[in-house]
């Protein structure tokens, strides 16, 4: 029996919602893996709200006609995936903070460091500029990372403006919308709002989220097209400045004397990194066979 197409893309929504909500692995790469990932590119650059516009002044048809224009068999079984699995692994993934916490940011680190290693290649040359970016994205991270005003910060603004850029992480290489969260210290916070249905941070998270991808995507989507390594080189610089997150709570919740522990931690961060390693092999394998060339907006 052949099941439908929208049930297809909501199994495939699950799969990039688990990869959004674990830091350093990228949705976009799943999308890739699935299948879905150029049709993803070009509905995200398809939402606008000019059905409004035409609504507002009367002209019903064109309304139409631009709602027709973007891809919501796509969109809404998609978004439904992801939901779901972020109502499901938020649950998971906040147990194993709060019990397991440093093999847990052990992991993190094993993926945000494979995931690193991932944007590198996109970077083409080492000159000046390429340097001076990726310095710029180490020291800008791991300045924000020390700034507890900002980790202790759970105002509206903050978690307004957390969604507007870790939805960015969507439409970049390699990067992921939690590491963002993560750097910000509203990671933890928004899997517990998400576990408590905290209505309110939801809803301005998403609204900071869908702001975000409006006002952003195209400058975004204009610096991968022109100034694509040296984007890169810099997105490198903050990946590596973002080590700083996971690697200061496996210090303040690790016995560094206890070999047991150190074995552990050691596991659970080859597995992080084998588990981006084995996503990205799969991703390219596929890329490479369908004759892709990522361009603009990347996995």
């Amino acid at each position: 029996m052949k099941l439908p197409e929208s049930f297809i893309i909501f199994l495939k929504g699950i799969l990039m919602g688990m990869a959004d909500i674990i830091p350093g692995v990228s949705g976009g790469t799943m999308a890739l893996i699935t299948g879905i990932y150029e049709r993803l590119i070009h509905a995200i650059r398809g939402i606008d709200f000019k059905f409004a516009y035409h609504f507002l002044k009367g002209d019903v048809k064109a309304a139409r006609e631009n709602l027709k224009a973007i891809d919501f068999p796509l969109l809404f079984p998609l978004v439904f995936g992801i939901i779901l699995a972020f109502l499901v692994l938020a649950q998971i993934i906040e147990f194993l903070l709060e019990n397991h916490t440093a093999p847990t940011y052990a992991f993190f680190f094993g993926l945000i460091l494979a995931s690193a290693g991932i944007v590198s290649k996109y970077v083409e040359r080492i000159d000046i500029r390429h340097i001076i970016s990726c310095v710029l994205g180490f020291f800008l991270v791991f300045l924000i990372v020390g700034i507890e005003e900002i980790e202790g910060n759970h105002s509206p603004i903050v978690i307004f403006l957390s969604g507007g850029i870790a939805i960015c992480a969507m439409i970049l290489p390699g990067i992921s919308g939690s590491l963002i969260l993560l750097i910000l210290g509203q990671y933890h916070y928004m899997l517990d709002a998400l576990n408590n249905r905290d209505i309110k941070d939801i809803i301005t998270f998403l609204t900071g989220a869908v702001l975000g991808l409006l006002a952003f995507s195209r400058l975004l989507d204009h610096m991968i097209s022109h100034h694509r390594s040296v984007t890169m080189a810099f997105l490198f610089g903050l990946m590596l400045g973002a080590l700083r997150v996971p690697a200061e709570k496996i210090g303040g919740s690790a016995d560094p004397s206890a070999v047991g522990d150190v074995s552990l931690l050691l596991l659970t961060a080859v597995i992080g990194f084998l588990i981006v390693g084995i996503i990205e092999w799969r991703s390219r394998e596929i890329e490479e066979k369908l004759g892709i060339e990522v361009e603009g907006v990347g996995p």
